[in-house]
């Protein structure tokens, strides 16, 4: 299950005006991903395992971050009348990199509407997610450090992530790897 954000059509505005366009950017975020999530309440519980590359939480990581604290109010009265029947995951995986590895990736990316993105925004939802992790018990979480790896491209490295995502996991564990990127 793929995060649609290309589709949001106010992301590209958000970037030029993250304050007139936060909210309407995380409410679209928000309700898209809730519709994604319903389908996976009436699923076969014998189909294959179903992956998400995000979780439903980090929404309200990003809301915290962009949204006014008159928006933000509204946005935590809408929030658990959402999240209520969602299924929780059976792992969560956090993908962890540093903002300057962050920002080198942006750059690479080259996504025209994400050129704009500020340095000081980047690293202050970095530290958010790391905070909302550092506290996180929804499920086992296994938290990868990606600076020196590079899974995406390096066959290796997506491997090794593999095996050991597909370890069994209960609490909290951290994958630290020296990879490909060194």
């Amino acid at each position: 299950m793929l995060d649609d954000a290309f589709n949001n059509p106010f992301l590209a505005d958000f970037y030029k005006n993250p304050k007139r366009y936060a909210l309407s950017t995380q409410l679209y975020f928000l309700l898209t991903r809730y519709q994604q999530q319903q389908k996976l309440v009436f699923r076969d519980l014998f189909a294959q395992k179903i992956v998400c590359d995000y979780s439903f939480g980090r929404d309200s990581v990003f809301a915290s971050i962009t949204l006014s604290e008159r928006e933000l109010i509204l946005y935590e009265k809408i929030l658990p009348a959402l999240t209520q029947e969602l299924p929780k995951p059976d792992i969560t995986i956090y993908l962890q990199t540093s903002t300057p590895v962050l920002l080198e990736r942006i750059k690479k990316r080259n996504i025209r509407f994400e050129r704009t993105i500020d340095d000081e925004y980047l690293e202050k939802l970095n530290e958010a997610f790391n905070y909302y992790f550092f506290h996180y018990d929804d499920s086992p979480l296994l938290v990868v450090k990606t600076d020196d790896i590079d899974f995406v491209n390096n066959e290796e490295d997506f491997e090794n992530l593999v095996y050991i995502i597909n370890k069994p996991i209960s609490g909290k564990k951290y994958y630290n790897p020296s990879g490909s990127m060194l």
